[in-house]
């Protein structure tokens, strides 16, 4: 489906997935939220990850696992639903061939290892469910690896446990892209020293502009890029500017975001979405512009991708309210003095170079895959 956007852009990291299963909008049509695929393609967009998040919550109430399947099983029937607005890509080839199609090229991740439960079995089901991103960590601490967060117990490693490392070696093998966005200090530079592969860290600031716990300091962005990694720039305004960060946490504490309700946890965080866009400040596109400008001063224009966060985030910068509007970033960029070259470059061709170097499966390892419901039956 051609686009008239100037650039197309490889957007590492959506929630879109959960408006879909928990809410039956089909996000092959217009829709409340974010990011469908209408709106992306009127933004230029070529190539999505769509994550599967699993709150942790799930953990307790049926299994992560589970949760993780229903979201990959929301994301199997999109695909069929609407084949002649989205192709599956599993390797470079296919992201590729989708594009050349006219497709918007997507592909699968999981946001948090805690849906593996442990087992290495289970990442290999995914994989071949068409899983081919793993964020290693959320925000909760796992007994393999530790998040940004605070809180971690004495169970807790530095960093990567041996176990960890199986999982980031058995990712490289399979061909799946490691994603280090929520991941410890330590964490992250395990995973870096384990994966023979470049990595990705999908959704994430800048430490020197605002000392968020989810922001990369300037030497992990240079280990990246010394590794052949990308950053993905968020769109989450909180992770880029104090002053936002300290008006949302303001905010939720009024009577009527609290008053707010919804039939299931992605209708209100939907609904609180919607109340904070409306109510606080605008925090300008140009936030993003500077976090994205500092990542390719630190590590170079190849090294600094797109990662919206859309729909998992509660608001988003004035001017990048929906996938409609990448090519506003763009024009920023060229504003800022970037060449037309490099627009391409962090708006794609970076990240594409990413998934294709990690995707590249051992031999014997198939690439086409089964839909969730096979794989996970």
């Amino acid at each position: 489906m051609p686009t008239s956007a100037p650039w197309p852009v490889f957007d590492t990291h959506s929630d879109a997935l959960q408006r879909d299963l928990d809410l039956g909008q089909d996000l092959g049509t217009r829709t409340q939220g974010h990011l469908d695929l209408v709106r992306g393609a009127e933004g230029g967009l070529g190539a999505l990850v769509f994550v599967c998040w699993c709150d942790p919550a799930f953990i307790e109430e049926g299994g992560a696992a589970r949760r993780t399947w229903d979201l990959l099983g929301a994301g199997h029937r999109l695909l069929a639903r609407h084949p002649e607005r989205v192709a599956w890509a599993g390797d470079g080839a296919t992201l590729s061939a989708a594009r050349e199609a006219g497709r918007i090229a997507a592909t699968f991740g999981i946001e948090g290892g805690h849906s593996l439960e442990g087992s290495l079995e289970r990442l290999e089901a995914f994989f071949h469910a068409g899983v081919r991103v793993l964020t290693l960590v959320w925000n909760n601490h796992l007994d393999w690896i530790r998040s940004c967060q605070d809180g971690a117990g004495p169970g807790i490693p530095e960093g990567l446990s041996p176990f960890g490392r199986e999982v980031v070696t058995r990712m490289n093998q399979l061909g799946m892209v490691v994603d280090l966005s929520h991941a410890g200090e330590r964490s992250f530079y395990d995973a870096l020293e384990t994966s023979s592969a470049p990595v990705l860290a999908s959704h994430s600031g800048c430490f020197a502009l605002h000392d968020h716990p989810r922001n990369l300091k300037d030497a992990q962005l240079r280990a990246l890029a010394d590794q052949g990694g990308v950053v993905g720039m968020v769109f989450c305004t909180p992770f880029l500017d104090a002053d936002a960060r300290a008006e949302e946490v303001r905010l939720r504490t009024s009577a009527e975001y609290q008053g707010l309700t919804g039939a299931n946890s992605t209708e209100l965080f939907l609904r609180q979405a919607q109340w904070m866009q409306a109510h606080a400040t605008p925090l300008p596109m140009e936030r993003v512009l500077d976090h994205l400008c500092h990542a390719v001063e630190v590590a170079g224009v190849d090294a600094v991708g797109i990662g919206s966060d859309y729909d998992g985030i509660e608001r988003t910068p004035a001017g990048l309210e929906d996938a409609s509007c990448y090519p506003q970033l763009a024009a920023g960029m060229l504003r800022r003095g970037f060449a037309e070259d490099e627009v391409a470059r962090v708006f794609f061709t970076n990240s594409q170079r990413v998934f294709e170097a990690a995707t590249r499966p051992a031999a014997g390892v198939p690439l086409s895959p089964l839909s969730a419901e096979a794989a996970g039956s």
